[in-house]
């Protein structure tokens, strides 16, 4: 799993790709760490080059989610597609995030 985390005129883009599965969803956890203090911004997680997604990287997202639109701001995914696309609608979590 690769990650790439960049601002641009005030938007935080999170370009993952890869395997998020579980031995490598510390490290995401870790990483994404950085965006805590922007969560009041907005938030494009890009999953155009994302190949899994494990549950552990699910719940993540989701407290990223929750933090962000308590704080005003907002997480959205983008290019979801493929295996990653089956596990959000096979777990529901389709259904709570916004997708573009």
């Amino acid at each position: 799993m690769n990650i790439n985390i960049r601002e641009q005129n005030g938007t935080y883009f999170v370009n993952l790709s890869g395997w998020l599965d579980t031995n490598e969803a510390s490290q995401f956890l870790e990483d994404i760490k950085v965006l805590e203090a922007n969560f009041d911004k907005y938030i494009v997680i890009d999953c155009a080059e994302l190949e899994y997604l494990c549950s552990l990287a699910l719940r993540g997202l989701l407290k990223m989610k929750k933090q962000s639109a308590a704080k005003g701001g907002n997480l959205v995914l983008r290019n979801v597609k493929g295996e990653v696309e089956k596990i959000l609608t096979m777990t529901g979590f389709i259904k709570l995030f916004d997708i573009e």
